[in-house]
């Protein structure tokens, strides 16, 4: 697995801090870019997607003086089935139990409809200290900082606090560092509660999952990323190679035919880009098998949600 990126130590901290960092933004500001980017590998999909994350997954952080859990949610919307109100209800829970919000949002625009909906059902009664991080500073040139400041002031105006603003790039790495120190002012004296070598809560089974689904989400139209789940149904690994076996669940027999594509060709070209991914993650060679089955509209099947793993909070 690759390294973990030196993102800095505060020397003069002596104190031990530990503590949840949970990020809260609308769908595609960069919340999993900026996890992957600390953690210095891949937890976490990307894509341009809506709903790309669908459960809750911690990156955890460890330096000389802190252990920071963060606490990645799936991006905010209104819920229109029971695969929403899951993915509401996982965002409103880390909220609950957390030592800090992040409010992330993107720094190359103003405030609009969704972040106003996010401070107003989630943050504005919240009694947790809270972070605004302006994201995606580098798609702002350096000669338009009026600009960003604007985009900052928007936002800051949606609370009736003047609250703390960290401008970073998740893409370039620009100002984590800064981001972590600020992140640490908030958290309590205490000891760690992971091992320093581990960065997620996330096994490699759910990670190889995320991993294919990414590469579904960025292969296929527009209809398939919110119809589609994966299960790892089998996962063999040996000293020369690890044995995969996956189902690829989609909602309709159209949506099979599109991931399958003509002669299979769009399923292998999937298969191939999963492959070499979970290969430089598990750091051996992957066979991997998949399979496409139709569960007809199991987004909206509570019964179907919770065999996939997804639990709906009544």
């Amino acid at each position: 697995m690759a390294d973990k990126i030196n993102l800095g130590i505060n020397t003069l901290e002596k104190i031990f801090k530990t503590g949840f960092a949970s990020l809260i933004a609308r769908p595609n500001v960069g919340k999993s870019t900026l996890l992957n980017k600390i953690a210095g590998q891949k937890i976490a999909i990307t894509s341009p997607v809506a709903q790309t994350t669908r459960n809750q997954i911690k990156c955890i952080y460890t330096d000389d003086n802190s252990q920071i859990i963060f606490i990645d949610t799936p991006g905010i919307h209104k819920p229109v089935n029971k695969l929403g109100e899951f993915l509401s209800e996982e965002s409103k829970s880390s909220l609950e139990d957390t030592d800090l919000i992040l409010f992330l949002v993107d720094a190359g625009c103003q405030a609009g409809p969704g972040d106003r909906w996010i401070v107003e059902n989630y943050l504005k009664n919240s009694k947790r200290p809270i972070i605004i991080v302006a994201n995606k500073i580098d798609t702002i040139s350096k000669n338009n900082k009026p600009k960003l400041e604007l985009n900052i002031i928007s936002y800051k105006q949606l609370f009736n606090e003047n609250l703390p603003v960290i401008k970073i790039s998740a893409k370039t790495g620009k100002n984590i560092r800064t981001l972590l120190e600020k992140i640490k002012e908030y958290l309590p004296a205490g000891e760690k509660l992971y091992p320093d070598e581990e960065i997620t809560d996330q096994n490699l089974r759910v990670i190889v999952s995320e991993v294919i689904r990414e590469k579904i989400i960025l292969n296929t139209k527009d209809e398939i990323p919110h119809s589609v789940a994966v299960i790892v149904e089998d996962y063999k690994q040996t000293e020369k190679i690890d044995k995969i076996k996956a189902q690829i669940i989609v909602s309709a027999e159209s949506q099979k035919g599109i991931i399958i594509g003509k002669n299979g060709a769009l399923l292998k070209k999937i298969g191939t880009e999963a492959r070499l991914e979970i290969e430089d993650i598990a750091q051996n060679k992957v066979y991997l098998e998949l399979f496409v089955k139709v569960k007809k509209n199991w987004q909206k099947d509570e019964k179907a949600l919770k065999a996939l793993g997804y639990t709906v909070t009544e």
